[in-house]
């Protein structure tokens, strides 16, 4: 396989449309807090917030341990901020006493949110919070998109395989020690196990050097054994600013593949099921 037609080829992205929100995680998250932002509700626009927080705080103080979801921060408890004497202070501290909390949502801007009524449920609010929250994860989705277009590909042209097979089933493989693996797909045929990873790399960065060293090294351990091969399906226009790296890799993995260029490793596959 040439390299050049790899590079050539590369995809612009793997994006499908349910890559952009995980919807079933947005509703978990807010479906936990559910109870406490309706009980928040109350301050909504409450002319005299700062006595409607005294009152709710004698009712419930836990209903206010979720005020960091409020403007878009996840462990607000655990998150420093410098506070009025200019001095480093945990966010959650302002939850602790209805006087903070008051200071908390005037100095945020929610004052004038839940006065003004900007907002008329806080759990349509924080849905759309998660939502916005949720892109911050479209990273961890793309490998996963990878995935599950490898596995259509299989699917789509009869070809066996398993997923997430961990390298101990393998007893024959020793160079890998103590550094067990877990393979993404294993396809087997009468003539060699593929041990396969699969990603996408939409961006560049030093990331992606030490993901082309350490898969080099990862096939040789496996390639010195008769009947397995390592195979690495990999995509990606962040791979043009580690070109030199790739290329590397390519000079000493012998089955690397792109998504286009992925149907040269189909074919074989089905020649040696037949």
């Amino acid at each position: 396989m040439d390299f050049n037609e790899f590079i050539k080829t590369l995809s612009e992205t793997n994006a499908t449309l349910d890559y952009f929100v995980n919807f079933d995680k947005v509703k978990n998250n807010v479906r936990k807090i559910e109870l406490k932002l309706n009980q928040l509700n109350y301050l909504i626009g409450k002319n005299n917030l700062k006595r409607a927080i005294f009152d709710l705080y004698e009712e419930n103080p836990k209903v206010f341990e979720i005020l960091d979801i409020l403007i878009a921060v996840r462990k607000g408890n655990q998150k420093k901020i410098l506070n009025e004497f200019g001095k480093y202070e945990y966010m959650g501290n302002y939850f602790k006493s209805p006087e903070k909390i008051y200071y908390y949502i005037k100095n945020t801007g929610l004052e004038k949110v839940f006065k003004d009524r900007n907002v008329k449920n806080l759990i349509d609010y924080v849905f759309g919070i998660e939502v916005g929250l949720d892109t911050n994860a479209r990273k961890n989705r793309t490998g996963k998109n990878m995935s599950k277009i490898i596995t259509k590909i299989f699917e789509n042209n009869n070809i066996p395989f398993r997923k997430e097979v961990n390298s101990s089933e393998y007893k024959e493989i020793k160079s890998l020690g103590f550094d067990k693996k877990v393979f993404d797909f294993v396809v087997e045929t009468l003539k060699k196990k593929y041990l396969i990873e699969v990603n996408f790399y939409n961006s560049g960065g030093s990331k992606l050097n030490e993901v082309a060293r350490s898969y080099t090294e990862i096939a040789q351990k496996i390639n010195q054994y008769q009947g397995f091969e390592f195979v690495w399906i990999t995509d990606g226009k962040g791979w043009l600013d580690a070109k030199n790296k790739i290329q590397e890799a390519f000079n000493k993995i012998e089955k690397i593949y792109n998504l286009h260029t992925l149907n040269n490793f189909i074919e074989l596959i089905k020649m040696e099921l037949s």
